[in-house]
């Protein structure tokens, strides 16, 4: 970086440290917290330039901290420099851009993978649920917010990435390659586990899912089927308005959910009697990778005590973004408002607990020497990767429950 280039950065930075540093003066901001850390900020910066071993890059330390102030708020927000933002923009503006078809958050500083949708390039390049992505495209997620890395996941359908994955159990990264494609919306899946039992499964809660949802049930009680399971397990698409209007379905009356945010207007999210339909048991099947708008309904239906919610903890994403363009060219994607459940606590911090906790279990990497992969399960189940049988004890638990005779009333 030139001299007149590394001028202009520090004096920005000075700038401003000094409409800051005005700004306290004349007590436009009574919070003596951030203009100390303003202050800090302008002085770190300053020994950087004068007392580091080498000539650093400015424009890269600025960048970092920046990156570094988004992660430390949540996995979710995150900043753009303005040539990713330039990038961002053409991807999410073409309706052709390909993707992965995974969901990323972060854990243990590097990305992880919440969930993967079947049929998916994640899914045939072999990632699964719970992997982590040491690198995507040779950069290392230590240093990526989750916004880079679907930037990067993103791009020309056929065109390849490669991405280096350390799975469950294991210490050395596996080198894979995916493949991008344009995603169609996942289908609902549904099979009878029982002659009275129906099983929904969804790999996304995508715009127009709650009508789909209203149909089957609608088609259920005129065969006859009195139980509905929602499995939300490796759910973690889609927006929570499809989660709210599922659970109206199911829910006649009671607060399904509330969001906050320090700008954003609280938003009370409540039961509509005349959309309820369906007022037979119902169980919902959680675990670790359901995530975002999924929680949302896996919430509603505990705290109205409307049916079992059988499981493990979800991860906790339940939260609003917005995009925040900045003068520069770069941009931020700002968590500005959380989910809470009804009894008023976040689902982003505290996830779903189920009202009956029951371990997953764990998937098995070692070469066993079967070549049954997920792809060829989901053939063979028609429900994708976690066939849905007397093995899997979530769903078998599920299964106890709802066949279990009702409690019999006390006489008055």
């Amino acid at each position: 970086m030139n001299r007149a280039a590394r001028i202009g950065i520090f004096s920005l930075s000075v700038l401003i440290f000094c409409y800051a540093g005005i700004g306290h003066v004349l007590g436009r901001t009574s919070d003596d917290k951030a203009y100390k850390s303003l202050t800090v900020y302008g002085e770190v910066l300053q020994k950087i330039q004068a007392d580091y071993v080498d000539d650093p890059n400015m424009r890269t330390v600025t960048a970092g901290a920046l990156h570094g102030l988004l992660e430390s708020l949540d996995p979710q927000s995150s900043y753009l420099t303005p040539r990713e933002y330039e990038e961002y923009k053409k991807k999410s503006g073409n309706p052709g851009t390909g993707e992965a078809g995974l969901t990323l958050s972060k854990r243990y500083g590097y990305v992880i993978v919440l969930s993967v949708l079947p049929d998916s390039p994640g899914t045939k390049a072999g990632i699964r649920s719970g992997d982590l992505l040491e690198s995507i495209g040779g950069f290392t997620t230590r240093d990526m917010s989750v916004g880079q890395a679907l930037n990067l996941l993103s791009g020309q359908p056929g065109t390849g990435i490669k991405v280096s994955v350390i799975r469950r159990g294991k210490a050395t990264p596996d080198e894979v390659d995916i493949v991008r494609e344009k995603l169609a919306t996942p289908k609902l899946l549904v099979q009878k586990a029982d002659p009275d039992i129906l099983v929904m499964r969804f790999a996304s809660l995508d715009a127009g899912r709650s009508e789909e949802v209203r149909n089957r049930l609608v088609d259920a009680e005129k065969q006859g089927i009195h139980k509905v399971i929602l499995d939300l397990r490796e759910c973690g698409r889609g927006p929570v308005s499809e989660a709210v209007s599922i659970a109206r379905l199911l829910i006649p009356s009671g607060t399904l959910a509330t969001l906050r945010g320090q700008t954003v207007s609280t938003q009370v999210l409540s039961a509509e009697p005349k959309q309820a339909i369906w007022k037979n048991p119902v169980s919902v099947l959680v675990d670790t990778t359901t995530s975002g708008a999924a929680e949302v309904l896996a919430s509603a239906i505990e705290a109205n005590h409307r049916g079992d919610v059988v499981g493990e903890r979800t991860f906790g994403l339940a939260s609003e973004q917005k995009l925040i363009t900045l003068d520069d060219g770069a941009a931020l994607i700002l968590t500005v408002a959380n989910y809470y459940n009804a009894d008023g606590k976040s689902i982003l911090e505290e996830g779903v607990t189920p009202t009956e906790i029951v371990r997953a279990e764990a998937q098995d990497d070692s070469d066993s020497g079967d070549d049954t992969t997920p792809a060829d399960a989901s053939k063979e189940t028609g429900l994708g990767p976690r066939p849905l049988s007397p093995e899997d004890p979530i769903f078998h638990r599920a299964l106890d429950l709802l066949k279990a005779p009702a409690p019999a009333k006390k006489a008055a």
